[in-house]
């Protein structure tokens, strides 16, 4: 396919072609691959940027419902919105679900919105490996928001908070004490805490947790890149869609500051390096699946199998020949 082509289609806002570009910068052949950097440098060129907001929270706390009441609310006010979802893939077979369209049905058929689902695959950290990819496509279609949907296992998923503008944490009423806040990883990385479900029954057990989170928050150690009050836990209840103008208002309050600041261009040109270093990594971990790292490697976990070798030992002489 002519790259060019296929960029200006992007830049028009075409969703088909979109989708088209997504599955291009996703696929694994290296004849694709060297497709997918020509198109990404070329739509790059256009300059545009839109709020990334990264979303991660435990299976089961509504994130799909709130993403999809979220989404709805911006669309309303003009906005157009893309969603990139993450689902898990599985160990044994490779298959994903998939089935985010089906749970954001009303979303699906904005024409104000875009929802692209993808696997995981084998990449950790909650997010496939070329989401961010994804992520500088849907920018330059025009889409003014882009929110980026975690796989939802827990408190390792902070890989997405390095292709993100704003990181929301969504937790369910009462599931599990204040001492929870002050765990390190994910929650260090959140920029609001919304606590979900907050309707019906469980609103007082809803309060009571924002409560709780927002005095655990109290006690991290504050960020140069936030102004006082922030990180914030909030209530929400994607059902009822109560609370998602406060949530919305906090974001801009927040992604406003930034910029002013000079923290919005600094923290994207660090990402950027991130991406450069892990995509050095990988490259380097796919040459041990080709030859003749390959049967290198191969012929090296025998002898350590055997106890010829220690693993040690071994990986220093892998790693010598691959000029490490």
């Amino acid at each position: 396919m002519d790259v060019t082509i296929l960029a200006e289609a992007v830049k028009s806002g075409d969703r088909r072609t979109l989708a088209r570009a997504i599955t291009l910068v996703e696929s694994a052949r290296e004849d694709h691959r060297a497709q997918a950097r020509a198109l990404v440098a070329e739509v790059a060129r256009a300059g545009r940027q839109a709020l990334r907001i990264g979303l991660s929270g435990t299976p089961g706390v509504g994130k799909s419902t709130f993403i999809e009441s979220f989404g709805c609310f911006l669309t309303a006010q003009g906005l157009r919105v893309a969603v990139l979802a993450v689902d898990p893939s599985s160990a044994r077979s490779g298959g994903s679900i998939l089935g985010d369209k089906t749970r954001m049905e009303r979303l699906s058929r904005d024409p104000m919105a875009f929802i692209r689902p993808s696997p995981s695959q084998t990449h950790l950290g909650g997010v496939a490996r070329r989401t961010r990819e994804a992520v500088a496509l849907c920018e330059a279609a025009g889409y003014d928001v882009v929110l980026i949907e975690t796989v939802g296992v827990g408190q390792s998923e902070t890989m997405v908070a390095e292709m993100c503008d704003l990181f929301l944490l969504l937790l369910a009423p009462a599931g599990g004490d204040e001492l929870q806040g002050v765990k390190r990883g994910i929650m260090e990385m959140a920029d609001l805490i919304l606590v979900n479900k907050a309707d019906g029954d469980l609103k007082p057990a809803a309060m009571r947790t924002q409560a709780d989170y927002a005095g655990a928050l109290r006690l991290l150690r504050r960020r140069p890149q936030d102004p006082e009050g922030f990180p914030k836990a909030l209530t929400v209840s994607a059902l009822e869609e109560n609370g998602l103008a406060q949530a919305w208002e906090e974001m801009q309050t927040l992604a406003a500051w930034r910029r002013d600041h000079g923290h919005w261009d600094s923290r994207r040109a660090a990402q950027a390096r991130h991406w450069f270093e892990e995509e050095v990594r990988q490259g380097l971990l796919a040459r041990l699946t080709r030859e003749p790292m390959r049967g290198v490697l191969h012929a090296l976990g025998a002898q350590v199998a055997e106890g010829r070798r220690t693993p040690d030992e071994a990986a220093a002489e892998l790693l010598g020949q691959l000029g490490a």
